[in-house]
């Protein structure tokens, strides 16, 4: 395997992985609020936006076919291009009589070309970087990865919000912001054609040759499998519920239990402080896995990620009228978030090490979404079934087992641990 030497992994694991988020939390989480705002129910935006994770699920399928055919850095740059085709499709339809099967049809596209983008990106991580470049980036590639979604969720948010008060349309601001967004995501695959190495993919030449269910088989019959399946799904059980909700909560009517605040106010809350928390978190985690090991760091961590949910609870009780306490709540969540995601992100890369690491890193990502999926498609009816503050004290009760799973998982404890 060789690379151009003159491509820096500090420059383009940052630049793939906002890439690789970015499409991801448009389709995942912004598609919320825009839902949210062109007047959808709670019940439909968590039965069927979280039906949207379901290329993530299954993406393992068609996972070797990358091993098979091209390069990863050809896949991820047909990907990217695909997807800023799709969001342009998203906002020249948002006006339309129909728009909310014809938007979904477009998600779905962009959902199945952004879970092959997220193949081909891991991949090319991979077999790009020796373990121990894999376990140090490991900070920097979640961070930028959470940033993507920050950037989603905040500055894409925000400029949807101011847009909703110049034009007084709600329509035509979403039309025009995620037109936007299929712009940028031109610009991001032009800097990331111009930043990654590519690869002479010498040493998965093996990897080529195996059959599907070689692929699979090894898969499931590695150590502990069942252990580490468990705690992929289960790990982010209370925040496979609480992401499908809580920007319903903030934009709520009080009178239903919501904090009623405006489009431009969530986005500014999760764009400004909270990525300076989780750029901290993230940064942080990456840094003392490498210097320790998984297995010092799994149970702060497994905390760090879940307790921070209790503010929410705070936050639907009281029903504050300050934006300071909700914007404490989310910066106390990112930072937990950042640093716990650490964890999980060094346990993904654990259980794809050895033969096939492209195809079982798709497989464990695909459990990942299904864990995510699987509660998230629920969470609506739970919240109208229990109201904002019951549905935030489920959440909490729903962490317990993440902390079960994190505390029996079988691992090596010095995984992670920079080689000196």
């Amino acid at each position: 395997m060789t690379q151009s030497p003159s491509k820096n992994p500090w420059i383009w694991v940052p630049s793939l992985y906002l890439t690789e988020s970015l499409p991801y939390v448009l389709i995942i989480t912004v598609s919320v609020v825009m839902y949210k705002n062109l007047g959808v129910s709670n019940e439909d935006i968590g039965l069927y936006t979280s039906f949207l994770y379901l290329p993530w699920v299954i993406k393992p399928i068609w996972s070797p076919i990358l091993e098979l055919f091209g390069t990863k850095k050809q896949w991820f740059l047909s990907m990217q291009s695909f997807l800023s085709l799709v969001f342009i499709g998203v906002g020249l339809t948002t006006g339309t009589g129909q728009f909310f099967i014809i938007t979904l049809a477009f998600f779905w596209m962009g959902a199945f070309a952004s879970a092959t983008n997220d193949i081909a990106s891991d991949g090319l991580y991979l077999i790009a970087l020796k373990p121990e470049q894999q376990s140090f980036f490991v900070g920097m590639r979640s961070t930028f990865y959470r940033m993507g979604m920050i950037t989603g969720q905040g500055l894409i948010v925000i400029l949807a919000g101011f847009l909703e008060q110049t034009f007084s349309d709600p329509t035509k601001a979403w039309s025009w912001t995620m037109i936007g967004v299929g712009a940028l995501m031109l610009c991001l695959t032009t800097l990331n054609y111009l930043s990654t190495p590519s690869v002479v993919e010498s040493q998965v030449k093996k990897e080529e040759k195996a059959s599907f269910g070689k692929v699979f088989d090894s898969f499931f019959t590695k150590p502990h499998i069942g252990g580490a399946l468990g705690f992929i799904l289960l790990y982010r059980l209370g925040e496979s519920q609480l992401v499908k909700m809580a920007s319903p909560f903030f934009l709520d009517k009080r009178a239903s239990g919501g904090l009623e605040l405006s489009t431009t106010e969530v986005g500014f809350i999760y764009g400004t402080l909270g990525v300076i928390a989780l750029l901290a978190g993230g940064i942080l985690g990456g840094i003392v896995i490498s210097r320790d090991g998984l297995g010092k760091w799994m149970m702060p961590m497994a905390f760090a990620i879940n307790a921070p949910n209790i503010g929410y609870v705070v936050l639907a009780y009281l029903q504050p009228e300050s934006v300071v306490f909700a914007t404490a709540v989310v910066v106390v969540e990112q930072l937990g978030y950042g640093f716990g995601f650490a964890a999980f992100m060094v346990f993904l890369i654990y259980v794809a090490d050895g033969l096939f690491k492209t195809a079982h890193y798709a497989l464990a990502t695909g459990f990942m979404a299904m864990g995510m999926m699987l509660p998230g498609m629920l969470s609506g009816y739970v919240q109208q079934w229990l109201g904002y503050p019951g549905f935030f004290v489920w959440v909490v009760i729903a962490t317990l087992p993440g902390f079960v799973m994190a505390y029996t998982v079988k691992f090596p404890r010095e995984f992670g641990r920079k080689v000196s």
